[in-house]
């Protein structure tokens, strides 16, 4: 991943582990597993997710609903639990500057993948440490997280959200459900008992941000394992790299890629380098039954404040232990706005409401905004067109231009009656290099809830017709609401394109937030000059008319070499 995430990476990979819970003498009840982050090895405390616990509370999912109720004591849970945590080799250990060649795979699971136990290997497998026992100090969540989750995801659009580590069809009982939804912004402190080899308790203690030290669209490295404790040898600290997409205090998105049995795992900042941001809540996040390629976090400083007071109103025994978890990075920023922090071509993005439709746009011109023409349809219509940078503004326009619907470009013009000012306009691209990272900005998934989203991937292919540039495709997760919204190279921060739509497979239903298509600047840029400058509409009443190979492109069609024969 280059120099920049070196020392996350390195951070990240000594402090992940998995965590699993069982019933004392009952090995036929099943097994529960997560990620965590071991935050100190002296003594050696561990952070991990919340939902593997439900199965043992004495009183049931319900106790964690509570009002009022930010942590409950290790004893909440039943005395037939019990706890392992296993990680990998420590820079302190010897087996962790060396790869050695094993015979066969470490774990028995690993036989469920097709692979003979005893069979020789000629993959070099990561040594690890045997699960060690650990008790739960207590159980904790951050209220802040909570009342923003209520805020965006409750009422009316609790019906469209989705957040159980399965898909919306897979067979999964109202009460698991339910179990997991209570349990979502819950996490667990515990403490690995003294067994451990001294040498694996060396190591470094992890540093915390503090909110609003990450701003939105900084990169982020997710580390956890998938599948949780099934055959940690192959999956333990899987990383996946992303960025910071939205935030609502406490409450974080990024489009780092996870998957179940991630949760519980940490998400590390590459600056400050290694600084542990948030642990993955939720890895798989669904909005009317369509995954949206993001997954939910929370910050890690407000988790482990509650944790400090948590303690200290516990037994003594266990408050002299709050003074042991790791503070926060005081030399990073805190508590600035993510809107202020964010690159500054994110601010060209605006929310454009025409009656009950809205989408994304972006201000091409003081008062000029580019949006697609299935966001804004009629011209003449009055369309609101919301900037939250540098400050929160609403202002009225008039849509001057929309193509028609027959023609392959998706595209509307608003002229507005004031200037949007303190708004950075973009520069537009004069090419285009096929793999570069870009960015999209755009209000999907929240709307207006909480200021536009950033997403990222690369530029994955430019169609070309006739030498000229017809369509960008990217690998930034985009979804309903971004139509309109502005892509951008994240090197230069010039404009590229308008995004247009992403895909659909006919024959599921499916759609496939992380292959879309924007239109390329190159293709606007001429007639919105012209009428920028002159009022005249005459470039733009030309996107009505491409020509045939165009139309071609944007119905994903291949040209036909001859034309069809009739078979009768």
């Amino acid at each position: 991943m280059g120099r920049q995430w070196g020392p996350s990476m390195r951070v990240a990979e000594q402090a992940g582990c998995v965590v699993s819970a069982s019933r004392a003498g009952q090995p036929d009840a099943g097994s529960w597993s997560c990620s965590g982050v071991i935050l100190s090895r002296n003594p050696g405390l561990v952070l991990c997710h919340g939902g593997i616990f439900t199965p043992f509370l004495r009183t049931g999912s319900a106790a964690l609903t509570q009002t009022g109720t930010a942590f409950l004591p290790g004893d909440s849970c039943s005395d037939d639990l019990r706890l392992h945590v296993q990680w990998g080799p420590t820079a302190a250990s010897p087996a962790g500057r060396v790869d050695q060649e094993l015979p066969g795979l470490c774990t028995p699971q690993c036989a469920s993948l097709g692979l003979e136990p005893g069979a020789p290997s000629r993959a070099r497998a990561r040594p690890l440490q045997p699960p060690q026992p650990a008790q739960l100090l207590l159980l904790l969540s951050c209220p802040a997280f909570r009342s923003h989750f209520a805020r965006l995801f409750g009422a009316d659009a609790a019906d469209q959200w989705h957040f159980v580590s399965s898909a919306p069809d897979d067979a999964v009982s109202e009460e698991e459900e339910e179990d997991q939804l209570r349990a979502l912004g819950w996490f667990a402190l515990l403490q690995v008992q003294r067994g451990a080899a001294a040498e694996e308790r060396r190591g470094p203690v992890v540093t915390v941000a503090p909110i609003g030290a990450v701003a939105k669209g900084a990169p982020l490295l997710a580390c956890g394992s998938p599948f949780g404790a099934f055959c940690p040898d192959i999956f333990l600290n899987t990383l996946s790299r992303g960025v910071l997409s939205n935030a609502a205090g406490p409450l974080l998105l990024t489009d780092a890629r996870c998957l179940p049995g991630t949760e519980g795992g940490g998400v590390f900042a590459a600056r400050p380098a290694g600084a542990l941001v948030a642990l993955v809540a939720a890895p798989l996040c669904w909005k009317a039954r369509e995954w949206v390629g993001l997954t939910l976090l929370c910050a890690a400083a407000p988790l482990l404040q509650v944790a400090r007071w948590a303690l200290a109103r516990l037994h003594p025994g266990s408050a002299s232990l709050s003074v042991l978890l790791p503070p926060p990075d005081l030399s990073a920023p805190r508590d600035l706005p993510l809107r202020d922090l964010g690159p500054p071509w994110a601010a060209a993005a605006v929310l454009v409401e025409c009656g009950t439709v809205w989408g994304s746009g972006v201000v091409v011109a003081p008062r000029l905004v580019v949006t697609c023409r299935h966001v804004a349809p009629r011209e003449a219509a009055r369309v609101l067109v919301h900037s939250a940078t540098p400050k929160n503004v609403a202002i009225w326009g008039q849509v001057v231009f929309a193509t028609q619907e027959t023609s392959p470009y998706d595209i509307a013009v608003v002229s507005l009656e004031e200037e949007l000012n303190g708004v950075p306009m973009p520069v537009p691209a004069r090419h285009f290099h096929e793999g570069e990272p870009v960015s999209v900005v755009g209000f999907g998934v929240f709307g207006q809830a909480c200021g536009p989203s950033v997403t990222s991937g690369i530029l994955s292919a430019v169609v070309h017709v006739d030498d000229s540039p017809v369509m960008l495709q990217t690998t930034c997760a985009v979804h309903g609401g971004s139509s309109g919204g502005p892509l951008f190279s994240t090197r230069s921060g010039d404009l590229l394109g308008i995004v247009a739509s992403n895909t659909r497979d006919n024959n599921t239903g499916a759609t496939y937030p992380h292959l879309n298509f924007s239109i390329p600047i190159t293709a606007l840029q001429p007639a919105l000059k012209q009428y920028s400058q002159t009022g005249d509409l005459g470039g733009l009443r030309e996107l009505d008319h491409t020509t045939e190979p165009v139309r071609v492109v944007w119905r994903l069609q291949r040209p036909l070499s001859e034309a069809p024969r009739s078979k009768l």
